[in-house]
């Protein structure tokens, strides 16, 4: 196969003047010189035995055959890259790269990451902030946190915290609308978290009491519902582990303690299955159970 397959630099040089339509403008490029871009064009040409440009007075261009080996190239170059990266990224043990879900980065884990990164002062950590499905087949991300039902294909997982939600608002917004009773939450304006399992229609339901079906602001992000019930919009279903801080702080009160509804989503912790005692994933797994431990004892 070696004596089949082109030498690596020729092919650098290919794609950067197929790219550039311009030898000047690859060698530049590639911190060369353009007699140096012109003889591995040339010996590249050799090897394949047909020519890869045609070369006029003052431009170059493809060839048919030109343009097909240079997609070729492109897209072979590209996966090599992105797999050179990969693999460096897997070999890096001081790089933890950490994917998380909106919400739950905004109002929980930012403020704490501080406490990790000084007690592992030679932690590089980059934290992506993202819905999106974790995908652990790049080699891209260590660990994820994800707020869902448990179930994640090819990955293992591990529940760190389970949810309750109950109606919170400003006391403000309470003394406005005298909230007192449950049943006075149907002249409020009720704030939405689309796509939460655990709706107001739900909640009504379970407390057997009609559901008033009034139009209210909906959001996609359970941190933007929370945000909206603090700027007096209405009332929210504060989901427990993200209204924590806030409530006590003041910012929001929960109007019925006493009524709480237990979700069947909550927040797991997402890593490579076998990856448990990774060097890296070890660390993150015991610090955030430590750090669990601290805010489940003084939550609501």
């Amino acid at each position: 196969m070696a004596d089949i397959l082109p030498p690596l630099q020729t092919l650098r040089a290919f794609e950067a003047t197929g790219r550039r339509l311009s030898m000047t403008l690859a060698a530049e490029e590639l911190h060369l010189t353009h007699g140096a871009v012109s003889r591995q064009i040339r010996t590249l040409e050799d090897h394949l035995g047909v020519p890869l440009f045609r070369r006029m007075t003052r431009r170059i261009e493809l060839t048919e055959v030109g343009q097909s080996f240079f997609s070729t190239v492109t897209r072979l170059l590209s996966e090599l890259s992105r797999e050179s990266e990969d693999i460096r990224r897997r070999n890096d043990t001081n790089r933890l790269v950490v994917s998380c879900g909106v919400s739950f980065a905004s109002k929980w884990l930012t403020s704490r990451l501080h406490r990790l990164m000084g007690s592992h002062p030679d932690l590089d950590i980059h934290l992506e902030v993202t819905d999106a499905p974790v995908d652990f087949s790049s080699g891209h991300v260590d660990v994820a946190l994800r707020y869902g039902n448990g179930q994640y294909p090819v990955a293992s997982a591990e529940r760190i915290m389970n949810e309750i939600v109950s109606p919170v608002c400003t006391p403000e917004y309470r003394d406005k609308m005298g909230l007192h009773r449950v049943e006075d939450l149907a002249r409020c304006q009720l704030i939405h978290e689309i796509g939460m399992p655990t709706t107001w229609e739900r909640w009504f339901a379970i407390m057997q009491l009609p559901y008033p079906g009034m139009r209210g602001p909906g959001y996609s992000h359970g941190s933007m519902s929370i945000e909206a019930a603090i700027r007096g919009a209405g009332v929210a279903l504060g989901r427990s582990v993200l209204v924590a801080e806030d409530l006590a702080a003041g910012r929001l009160i929960s109007l019925f303690p006493q009524v709480r509804l237990e979700v069947e989503w909550g927040y797991d912790l997402v890593y490579r299955i076998g990856h448990q005692d990774h060097p890296k994933v070890s660390i993150f797994r015991k610090w955030i159970a430590q750090e669990v431990r601290e805010f489940t004892q003084g939550t609501w």
